[in-house]
C-alpha cells in the first residue's frame, strides 16, 4: 500500500526552557544558602540581582513574578526573622529556581485534533492542534502543544513556536486538579508539567479526541498515563479551548495498564473506550460514566508474526461510513513497533469487520535509530477529505507526518466477518 511521508520533522529544541523550583537536598543546605544571601550588603544584593535579570530575563516571561512566588513558598519553611526588601526577596527566589529543558531528550508520540478556532483561514484550509510528549532531564515527561494548518492539497504548515514556555496556574480539585493558562500565551507556549506525586515522573502518551455529546456540544478529552517512577495510573484530561484543562483520575476495576482511547461520541447510549489490560490483546469497554470503567470485552488477539508480542491502539477511533477505523500499533520480533489498522462495525464496535494483514507503517532506515530503536508510534490521527493524517514518532526521538489514502486502506483491509 502506498503511503506518503511528508518532509516534516518535529524535533526537540533544548533552547525552550521552563522555570521550575530548585530544592536543595536537605533543609539544612537550604538554610545555609539563605544565610549566605542575607549576609550580602544592599549594594551586593542589587548587583547580583541585576546580573541575574540581565542573564535570564530575555529567556522567560514574568521572571520576577516567579522569583517572588518561590520566595513566598520558601518563606514558609525557612527561618527568616527580619523584614526584607523587594530586591532581597527576588534574589532569594532566584536561588531557589532553576531552568528545565522539557524537550532535551525527546519530543514524540503525537496526537492530533482539529483546533477549536477555525476563523481567519483561507478557503479549504483547516487548523489543527498537535499534542506531544516531551521528555527532559531525569526522563520526566510532560505535555506540550503545537499548531498548524493543512490545505486542500494536503500540504501541512506548522506554526513556528517561540522559545518561551509557560506553566499554568494549578488549582487542586476533587479527584485531580485544574490547569489554567493565560489567554495571552500562544498554544505552543503552554506546557503541562507533572503536578502531583502520582505523575511525578511523567505525563505520558496523551490521546486527544474531539468528543461530541448528545446535545451536539464539543469538548476535547485525552487519556494519559501518570507515572511516579514505579507505578502507573490512568487519568483523563478535558478541555473546551486548550486554555483551561481539568485533570481527573479514571476509576474502576478495568482501569489498568496503558493505552486507553475514548471514542469520539457515545455508542448505543454509552461511552466507549479501547483498552489493553493484559499487555497483549485489544479490548473494548462501555460505561455510563466517563470516569468509571468496570467491564471489558476482548476485541482482538495477535494473529500475524509482526504482532505476536503485543497489540494496541494509536489513538481514538475515527468514524467513517464503513465503520470505526482504528489506527493501531503492533510489536514483533526484536521489539519492533509498526503501525497498522483495523475496522469495527459502526453500530456494534465489539465486532471486528476488517484488519490489515501487513503493517501500514514500518520504521525505515531513517527512522529506526533513536532512544528506543525500531519504533513508529502515534497517539491519534485525523480524517481530512479522502486521507488519513497520521502524526507519528520515530524511535522516541522526533515526530513526522504520514498521509494514507482512505480508498487504498479500504481495498487492503481483509474482511474478518
Amino acid at each position: 500500500m502506498r503511503i506518503e511521508r511528508l518532509n516534516i520533522s518535529i524535533s526537540s529544541d533544548v533552547r525552550r526552557v521552563l522555570l521550575r523550583p530548585f530544592e536543595p537536598t536537605t533543609s539544612l543546605r537550604a538554610q545555609k544558602i539563605l544565610d549566605r544571601i542575607l549576609s550580602l550588603s544592599p549594594q551586593k544584593v542589587q548587583k547580583e540581582l541585576e546580573t541575574i535579570l540581565t542573564d535570564f530575563e530575555n529567556r522567560h516571561r514574568n521572571l520576577k513574578e516567579y522569583f517572588l512566588h518561590r520566595y513566598s513558598f520558601k518563606e514558609k519553611v525557612l527561618q527568616i526573622s527580619r523584614t526584607l526588601n523587594m530586591e532581597q526577596k527576588l534574589l532569594i527566589g532566584a536561588y531557589f529556581t532553576m531552568e528545565y529543558s522539557p524537550e532535551a531528550a525527546a519530543l514524540f508520540n503525537p496526537s492530533i485534533v482539529w483546533h477549536p478556532k477555525q476563523e481567519r483561514l483561507t478557503k479549504n484550509t483547516r487548523k489543527f492542534v498537535l499534542s506531544l510528549r516531551a521528555t527532559g532531564e531525569g526522563h520526566v515527561s510532560s505535555l506540550t502543544f503545537r499548531s498548524g494548518i493543512i490545505n486542500s492539497n494536503f500540504q501541512i504548515e506548522l506554526d513556528e513556536p517561540n522559545r518561551f514556555l509557560t506553566s499554568p496556574e494549578i488549582k487542586e480539585c476533587e479527584n485531580g486538579y485544574e490547569a489554567t493558562f493565560d489567554t495571552e500565551t500562544d498554544l505552543a507556549d503552554r506546557i503541562i508539567f507533572p503536578n502531583s506525586s502520582e505523575e511525578s515522573m511523567g505525563i505520558e502518551d496523551a490521546r486527544f479526541v474531539e468528543f461530541e455529546d448528545d446535545s451536539g456540544n464539543k469538548s476535547y478529552y485525552a487519556t494519559y498515563t501518570a507515572y511516579d517512577g514505579k507505578n502507573i495510573r490512568q487519568r483523563m484530561i478535558s478541555s473546551k479551548d486548550f486554555i483551561r484543562f481539568k485533570i481527573k483520575n479514571l476509576n474502576g476495576k478495568e482501569i489498568q495498564n496503558k493505552g486507553l482511547a475514548l471514542f469520539p461520541r457515545k455508542v448505543n447510549g454509552q461511552y466507549a473506550m479501547l483498552s489493553r489490560q493484559d499487555n497483549e490483546n485489544n479490548f473494548i469497554m462501555f460505561s455510563d460514566d466517563i470516569y468509571t470503567w468496570n467491564e471489558k470485552q476482548l476485541l482482538m488477539e495477535p494473529q500475524y508474526s509482526w504482532e505476536f508480542v503485543q497489540l494496541g491502539n494509536c489513538g481514538s477511533p475515527i468514524e467513517t461510513e464503513q465503520g470505526w477505523l482504528i489506527i493501531s500499533h503492533a510489536v514483533g520480533a526484536l521489539r519492533k513497533y509498526v503501525i497498522t489498522a483495523f475496522l469495527l462495525d459502526l453500530d456494534d464496535p465489539t465486532r471486528v469487520i476488517g484488519r490489515l494483514d501487513r503493517p501500514l507503517i514500518s520504521p525505515n532506515e531513517d527512522e529506526r535509530e533513536g532512544y528506543v530503536p525500531n519504533v513508529v508510534y502515534s497517539c491519534g490521527s485525523l480524517l481530512y477529505k479522502n486521507k488519513i493524517i497520521i502524526p507519528y514518532a520515530m524511535s522516541d526521538k522526533a515526530s513526522g507526518f504520514i498521509l494514507v489514502n482512505l480508498s487504498d486502506l479500504w481495498s487492503n483491509l481483509i474482511p474478518t466477518s
